[in-house]
């Protein structure tokens, strides 16, 4: 059943993943009037994380950031499409990558980094734009899909341009056996521990939030600055990646330090604008237990 899925949808991909920027986004608007009109999904689970987001904000503000948060889901559906068959070009058009050296320094101080975004901006087009302007071997570190069709066609689109990606469970694993080499390891920090064990509670977006915090255990065993990178659309399709040291010594951090200063930074960057950032996602189904 796997391969027929992949097989039938096949043609359709690789249609869009070719097609122009008008033809592009002109799937991506039928794909929202599909999703959002007709379809409804998540919309519930999209309002109801907004609401608890936005306790300032009234029905009419929080609906028009849904709309625009809908219109922009579906933009990066057919993005993420688009980087099976991307030049080198498209990306070094659409991608501006800002303050290169910052990061080049520390590959010429020796120095191996932890990369830490968030579901912001288009996460898949930062891993190309980062192999192309940087000195560091990039390692972005990722869950595999379970359809094993779909999984082998998007990880050649992320190991596009020398960018190397890692299987969740062969993280420390392969940091180790890379230690000699000088490498940027990125990870996708806003995601639910599926431990409580490996995470910690903290206030974000003004609710009680499990939090990963490999990061900084990552950060801490091997002593890498961790870098903070910031994907912002500023108009559709094109992007501006900026990267920020947060912590050049993590082994001189304080227990928490660097989880907290990751989500503090990524809550501001949503604040500012919140349509870019993944609600659809059910970020707050796990509760704390209150021991009696």
């Amino acid at each position: 059943m796997t391969a027929f899925i992949y097989y039938i949808s096949l043609p359709f991909i690789y249609l869009v993943s070719y097609s122009p920027s008008w033809i592009l986004y002109g799937v991506s608007d039928f794909l929202f009037f599909v999703i959002y009109r007709i379809v409804g999904y998540r919309r519930e689970v999209v309002f109801q994380n907004l609401s608890n987001s936005f306790p300032e904000k009234d029905a009419i503000q929080l609906k028009q950031i849904e709309k625009k948060y809908y219109r922009y889901l579906c933009d990066l559906l057919v993005e993420s499409i688009k980087t099976i068959t991307m030049s080198e070009g498209y990306v070094r058009k659409r991608l501006t990558f800002h303050s290169t050296e910052k990061v080049n320094a520390l590959y010429e101080e020796g120095k191996s980094i932890v990369v830490v975004m968030g579901h912001f901006g288009n996460w898949e087009l930062a891993g190309p734009c980062f192999s192309l302007n940087c000195k560091h071997q990039l390692n972005v570190v990722y869950k595999p899909l379970s359809n094993p069709y779909f999984e082998r066609l998007f990880a050649g689109s992320r190991t596009k341009f020398g960018t190397k990606i890692i299987p969740v469970n062969n993280t420390l694993r392969a940091m180790a056996a890379n230690r000699k080499s000088l490498t940027a390891t990125a990870l996708i920090a806003d995601q639910t521990p599926s431990d409580t064990k490996n995470g910690f509670w903290l206030n974000f977006l003004h609710q009680d939030t499990l939090v990963y915090t490999g990061p900084e255990k990552i950060g801490k065993m091997f002593d890498s600055p961790i870098v903070y990178m910031h994907v912002d659309r500023v108009k559709r399709g094109y992007y501006e990646i900026t990267p920020t040291i947060l912590f050049a010594q993590p082994k001189k951090t304080e227990e928490e330090e660097i989880t907290r200063a990751f989500f503090q930074k990524l809550e501001n960057e949503i604040i500012k604008k919140p349509e870019t950032w993944l609600w659809s996602h059910k970020r707050w189904k796990k509760k704390r237990e209150v021991k009696a």
